[in-house]
């Protein structure tokens, strides 16, 4: 068996799809397909079922994927090994936050940073989802909820405190009623959220008109006068089309917490960046 063929055998496992493996990888579909028909006659069995659905695991595919996770794990342990102990300033570092946090909060932080730092090369990956830090898919992360990952070494970096908002010069919802106030309520992936749910209770009678998992999105629909919205005060202050309204008590806030692999804690381009924001933001 050739270990970059279950490199391939991992990423279509884990996508169910022939071309979101390739893009995963970086690669073209035809060299994905070819490389698993090798694996499968290396080991002597089919390790997966096509179905018109994607790929599903049969039993032998299911035994060789815990196998091929510990060796990935092992692999990935030498590769932030190694990274880790690099002390110059260059290089590249992957950074994971949402949306919003991104674009309003650490991208003029970032290039800050990278005036003072300009041989490390920084991307930055918006996304809800949360990135691994043990398979590097992100070298350091940031999330509104503690990190529960063993490996991982996480703080506290700060607060964010969260507003309603809507349209300057619209009409005012009333305190505690909100009939016929529209609002703009994250998704249902997100229902449940503190600050969602809090509109809902201060507003009761209000109804949900539109939804979205952006805060820029709802930042935006707020301007276009579409409703009602809970924002995170750096998003919601800094426009000034909106108006942040006073509902008789203030939406609960969220923290921010900053997390990266243990493996990692030496590596000084990290370091330098984890103490960067942490002496911009830092509570």
């Amino acid at each position: 068996m050739d270990w970059s063929d279950l490199r391939v055998f991992l990423a279509v496992a884990r996508d169910g799809k022939l071309g979101a493996a390739a893009r995963t990888l970086g690669q073209t579909q035809p060299t994905m397909g070819r490389r698993l028909r090798a694996l499968e006659a290396a080991v002597g069995h089919p390790l997966f079922r096509r179905t018109s659905e994607g790929f599903v695991l049969t039993e032998e595919g299911g035994a060789v994927m815990r196998h091929a996770e510990r060796m990935e794990a092992e692999a990935l342990a030498i590769q932030r090994e190694l990274a880790g102990q690099a002390q110059q300033l260059d290089g590249p570092l992957r950074v994971t936050c949402s949306d919003w946090f991104g674009v309003n909060l650490l991208a003029p932080a970032l290039a800050d940073f990278s005036r003072l730092h300009p041989r490390v090369t920084v991307e930055l990956l918006t996304d809800a989802r949360f990135l691994s830090l043990s398979r590097r898919e992100a070298d350091l992360a940031f999330r509104i909820r503690r990190f529960t990952e063993p490996d991982v070494v996480s703080m506290r970096l700060m607060h964010i405190a969260y507003g309603a908002y809507q349209r300057a010069g619209d009409p005012r919802p009333t305190r505690g009623d909100g009939a016929g106030t529209a609002l703009i309520a994250l998704d249902s992936a997100f229902a449940g959220a503190p600050d969602d749910s809090w509109l809902q209770t201060v507003l009761p009678n209000a109804h949900v008109a539109l939804r979205s998992n952006n805060r820029d999105v709802q930042a935006q629909l707020c301007l276009q006068g579409a409703g009602v919205s809970v924002l995170p005060r750096p998003l919601g202050d800094r426009l000034p089309g909106l108006e942040r309204l006073d509902l008789g008590e203030e939406p609960p806030g969220r923290d921010t917490w900053l997390g990266y692999h243990r493996d990692l804690r030496r590596l000084a381009r990290l370091r330098a960046l984890v103490d960067f924001v942490v002496a911009r933001f830092g509570a």
